[in-house]
This record gives structure tokens, C-alpha cells and sequence, in this order.
């Protein structure tokens, strides 16, 4: 059930952590759609870009013929938010990926793959995110990207150890941890914020 008078917001089901968006999405009321189509997603007003392999979710993004309508809903100011391979997704352009990956694009950032190591060199922390307030973000990452380029209309939201974590650049949002993970809710609350600013609900 969505929230009264709220917009209708997209996760792209195409690979990764898809359903830890969705029940996140929901538990703070929205109306949640999986996209893997073009159709599916004109029908949303905001779109979730999950954790999982930014290179495979890159691929088949192709395969189903997404790519090129989400690149153009970004940018004609489409709020999205991305988490991890989400974030890789939406930068402006990776440093270290496949030589056939590219991303969506939309957030003026340079943003480098397992910046934090491998799989096992995965990790928690408590971070301090002013803009959502005193209490810390618990975060996890998972083979976590980290953001070596911020261009000059995009807000530092996080850093951990002198790595900028999370941004935002108008209506875009990425971090490069997992809060879907651990039950923390602001960063969704927020990119439900952009997306009933920006349409109007």
C-alpha cells in the first residue's frame, strides 16, 4: 500500500539485493514496482539502482533494453539512488572497470570498484551523516566502491577513513555501503523526498 498521495518508485530487478530495497521501500509506505523493462519503468516516478555486480547489472541492462531509457530519465532529472554497484552505476564514470562497462551516469563523481578490498575485507561502521541528523548510520560494506572524484554540484554526505562514501547531487543519491541491510531507513526517507519533490505527489 502506498503512502497517500505518494509516487510510485522502481527498484531494478535485474540482478542483486533487490528485495532488501523493496521491503525497506515499503516499510516506510511506498509503492514499490520491480523494473526490468522499458514499460515498467515509465511507470515509475524514482528509481533504486541495488548493490550486486555493476558490470553484470550494466550487461543485462542491455540484454533487456533498459540502459538507454534509464540514462535518458536521469537525465531529465529522474531521482535514483544507488547503493554500491547502485553508485558505480550512476557515476559519471569508473575508474577501474571492465573495458565494455559503462555506467548510467547522472552524479559528477569518479567512483573506483572494491576500492575497500575483496570479499573478505567486507565491514561495519558507524558513520556520522550530518544531514540525516545526530544518531551515526550503521553501514555495511560489502566489496564497497569509494568515491575519489567529487565534481562541484555534488554534497559530501560521508566519508570513512578520508574515503567520501555517500553523495548527493540534486535529485541523485549514492553510498557506497548497504543500508538496506541493517534496517536503516533515512536514506530511503530521503530519496522518497526527492522523488514526491520532483513529482509533484
Amino acid at each position: 500500500m502506498g503512502r497517500p498521495g505518494g509516487a510510485r518508485v522502481g527498484v531494478l530487478a535485474l540482478q542483486g539485493d533487490v528485495r532488501e530495497h523493496v521491503a525497506v521501500l515499503e516499510a516506510l509506505g511506498a509503492a514499490v514496482s520491480l523494473v526490468r523493462t522499458p514499460a515498467q519503468l515509465a511507470a515509475v516516478d524514482g528509481l533504486v539502482l541495488p548493490g550486486g555486480e555493476s558490470s553484470v547489472i550494466d550487461k543485462l541492462s542491455r540484454t533487456f533494453g533498459v540502459r538507454e531509457p534509464i540514462r535518458e530519465r536521469i537525465a531529465d532529472g529522474m531521482p535514483v539512488y544507488g547503493t554500491c554497484a547502485g553508485l558505480i552505476l550512476l557515476a559519471d564514470r569508473i575508474l577501474d572497470g571492465l573495458p565494455t562497462q559503462l555506467p548510467f551516469g547522472g552524479l559528477d563523481v569518479d567512483v573506483r570498484r572494491n576500492a575497500f578490498g575483496s570479499q573478505v575485507d567486507s565491514f561495519e561502521a558507524e558513520l556520522a551523516v550530518p544531514a540525516l541528523g545526530e544518531e551515526p548510520v550503521h553501514a555495511t560494506f560489502i566489496r564497497a566502491p569509494a568515491v575519489e572524484r567529487v565534481g562541484d554540484g555534488v554534497e559530501v554526505l560521508a566519508s570513512v577513513d578520508g574515503r567520501v562514501v555517500a553523495v548527493e547531487q540534486g535529485a541523485l543519491l549514492g553510498t557506497a555501503f548497504h543500508p538496506e541491510v541493517g534496517g536503516e531507513l533515512r536514506f530511503h526517507r530521503r530519496f522518497l523526498a526527492h522523488v514526491d519533490r520532483v513529482s509533484g505527489a
